[in-house]
């Protein structure tokens, strides 16, 4: 199964080609991803990312949900790992 999740954009590298890159974090993991596709993209914007490719842009709020939901996800794991 793959899953495509949030992360905000902290630094940004553009060069002369189409490579267009920039450091995401994703809740203190950071990571270089490919922002060709979401050009319009600026440090602070939150994207949506898959396979080291930012796919669309999301708002703050939206990622929080995503965020969050994580979390219970992640609680829920650990529960059904004491049992």
């Amino acid at each position: 199964m793959c899953l495509a999740i949030p992360g905000k954009i902290i630094g940004i590298e553009r060069d002369d080609s189409l490579m267009h890159t920039g450091r995401v974090n994703f809740g203190g993991v950071i990571k270089q991803i490919n922002l060709s596709l979401v050009p319009d993209a600026n440090i602070g914007d939150y994207v949506i990312v898959h396979a080291g490719f930012a796919i669309s842009m999301v708002d703050e709020d939206e990622a929080q949900r995503v965020f969050e939901y994580l979390d219970e996800i992640d609680g829920m794991m650990e529960e059904a790992d004491r049992q």
